[in-house]
């Protein structure tokens, strides 16, 4: 951010404060509630680490012994557990299959807690690899330690309040509008489901949610990921359900989204794995570095010399994570055996708690390191998570179908499938956190913070994520249900796209009726992205590319979810041209991205309110003041309001640069 004096820079300070630690939890319960309603309704979750930054900054400015040491720490307990609420791409799986009919709140946030520890842990001996001798970029990372700089250097309080200022607009914004929809006053979307011309015609459709935080969720992954969702949604929506709906008589919506959601999500499903085993095929270097590393620094310590490690390279001992580790594992080991016992799983207890613990251990690095590299690539708002989720549900299912489903009853098919489900929440928990965690180690390294400091942090943000979770879930579950859970409303159910793919995965490996062809087409899809991916890059040096992940994702993605991310990723990108005009581009740059956070954190905790709402008024629609005749007004309404609040929200950012 600019500032109106020249600025010097920020000295480390205390690190490690228990104001610091409170004010970290406390804006952690705030942004993993919201993280949690939007990740249910959108599929996707959004990065705390710039917000809290800002929010920590303004808050601390005035107090005695603030420094940039003290602020990374509560951006870091803050991102780590508004990451850790990334498990509710699994989580819900266990209620849709009617397993569960709510979230046992011990269990659930036991589950969170080992599994994001396990997280930090796991990704100790990745820091030196994967972010000290990495060229990854860390977009997240880069830009919350310059908001980090400028906040704290001398002069820096103008940039600092006009940073503040951007996030508490696009909040103020979005909750606004988003009240409007409640009362029915503005429409949610605009949606068309139709036949293509000609004979045997398939159905297709689109469907534009008129969505703040969608639309600044695309500002955020930028124009080539958007492009890639973009690429993902025409095969979906051109191809594949056209294609799957020629022969099939009935309603155009009805008949394409059951297409999508039968058999088209699969492909993406296939397109997503490979993309996954590509990026760990290219990861076995910079992992085997990254553990000698440790190994390194752990002779220096045991020969009596760790004082001569630099402050800023001086990690967690790695004999404290290998304690760690196997501590988290011996509950972890507990609850896996209550819960098969429970499930009527007992007959083969000891393979299962066995094997599930051998499945978590190995699994976990392996995630960890996939998820770390993505982070470092692309971000972590960016990195798809699910994809990761769809290997690690496909490899405990054929190992429970093909080892221990012939040991048991037929009839125990069901409690198989719960039982790959929460194995994969725990490895998942995992995979959320070291997505998480080597981003903040890179703001760290760039601030130059001591990395054992921000180590501590993360499991403290862990512990504070664990316990909001599980009520905010339980919250949501009353208020809306999950799409596909027994007894739920389909109009008004939260789709949790991502726990709805996963637990169809497991049910159809362990069943044995998952359709393996539409898997092995995405397999191909995905193939054919990787191959195109490379020759985008190498043909532009870099400047385009087409990301395999993000194409998977666009194909298993609602419409609802994709396409106003696309248009967000147009948007982001024509502002950021436009700022790069500017005086101070890096300045107008980084407001944007503050906006879109706002905007994105606004929604949401509506979000979170609405459901507190519809919880305690018995009513779907308590706010609605007008009804389904004003309809047609509301799509009018709504969609010139979004445009021109949009485009004001964009020029107002760039009249307030010099």
């Amino acid at each position: 951010m600019s500032s109106s004096s020249p600025a010097t820079a920020p000295q480390l300070g205390t690190e490690l404060t228990l104001r610091g630690i409170v004010l970290g939890i406390l804006i952690t319960l705030v942004f993993t509630a919201a993280n949690v309603y939007f990740g249910l309704k959108a599929g996707l979750t959004f990065a705390t680490s710039i917000p809290a930054a800002v929010i920590a900054m303004a808050l601390l400015r005035r107090a005695a012994g603030s420094s940039i040491g003290e602020t990374n720490i509560v951006q870091t307990i803050a991102s780590s557990a508004g990451t850790l609420s990334s498990i509710i791409f699994v989580l819900p799986g266990l209620v849709m299959i009617g397993w569960w009919t709510g979230f046992p709140y011990w269990m659930s946030a036991t589950l969170c807690a080992l599994g994001g520890v396990l997280g930090v842990m796991y990704s100790i001996p990745l820091r030196r690899a994967l972010v000290t001798n990495s060229p990854l970029p860390y977009p997240e990372g880069v830009a919350c330690a310059e908001v980090l700089k400028v906040g704290h250097a001398t002069g820096g309080g103008e940039g600092s309040r006009q940073g503040l200022a951007a996030i508490v607009t696009g909040a103020v914004v979005s909750a606004g509008f988003s009240i409007a929809v409640a009362m029915q006053l503005f429409a949610a979307n605009l949606a068309q489901y139709f036949r293509l011309p000609g004979q045997r015609s398939g159905a297709t459709g689109y469907d534009l949610s008129f969505s703040f935080a969608l639309l600044a969720v695309g500002h955020l992954v930028g124009l080539w990921v958007g492009v890639a969702i973009l690429a993902g949604a025409a095969i979906a929506w051109l191809g594949f359900v056209p294609v799957l709906t020629q022969a099939t008589d009935g309603a155009a919506e009805a008949v394409a989204l059951a297409a999508w959601s039968r058999q088209v999500r699969f492909v993406g499903a296939g397109c997503i794995a490979v993309a996954a085993i590509w990026t760990l095929v290219k990861l076995a270097g910079p992992v085997i570095a990254g553990l000698h590393g440790a190994a390194m620094t752990a002779r220096v310590r045991r020969a009596g010399r760790a004082d001569t490690l630099p402050r800023n390279e001086r990690d967690i001992p790695i004999g404290t994570v290998g304690l760690v580790t196997l501590a988290c594992m011996l509950p972890i080991g507990v609850m896996l055996s209550r819960f098969a016992s429970s499930a009527g799983l007992g007959d083969q207890l000891g393979l299962l708690v066995v094997g599930g613990l051998v499945y978590v251990f190995l699994m976990s690095f392996f995630v960890a390191a996939v998820c770390g590299y993505m982070a470092g690539l692309i971000g972590s708002s960016n990195s798809p998570l699910s994809g990761v989720g769809i290997l690690v549900v496909i490899g405990a299912s054929l190992l429970l179908a093909l080892g221990v489903k012939p040991l048991l009853p037929a009839a125990t098919g069901q409690a198989l499938v719960a039982f790959a489900l929460f194995v994969t929440a725990v490895v998942f928990a995992v995979a959320t956190i070291s997505n998480d965690n080597l981003q903040d180690l890179k703001t760290g390294q760039l601030v130059d913070a001591t990395p054992w400091r921000q180590q501590v942090a993360l499991v403290i943000g862990v512990v504070a994520g664990a316990l909001v979770i599980p009520p905010v879930l339980d919250l949501l579950n009353k208020a809306y249900g999950f799409a596909g859970a027994p007894g739920v409303d389909p109009k008004t159910a939260l789709g949790a796209p991502q726990a709805a793919l996963i637990s169809a995965l497991a049910k159809g490996v362990i069943q044995g009726d998952l359709d393996w062809n539409l898997i092995g087409i995405g397999v191909a899809v995905g193939g054919a992205c990787i191959v195109l991916d490379g020759m985008l890059k190498h043909a532009t040096s870099g400047r385009a590319h087409l990301a395999p992940l993000a194409v998977g994702l666009g194909i298993y993605l609602p419409p609802s979810s994709t396409l106003m991310i696309v248009v967000g990723a147009v948007a982001g990108w024509a502002y950021e041209r436009r700022a790069a005009l500017q005086r101070d581009p890096e300045a107008a740059r980084q407001l944007g991205v503050l906006m879109a956070s706002g905007l994105i954190v606004g929604e949401s905790l509506l979000g979170v309110l609405l459901a507190a709402i519809v919880v305690f008024s018995g009513q779907n629609t308590p706010l609605a003041v007008v009804g389904e005749g004003f309809a047609t007004t509301a799509q009018w309404l709504g969609g010139l309001a979004f445009a021109g609040i949009g485009i004001g929200l964009y020029r107002g950012l760039l009249r307030k640069q010099p």
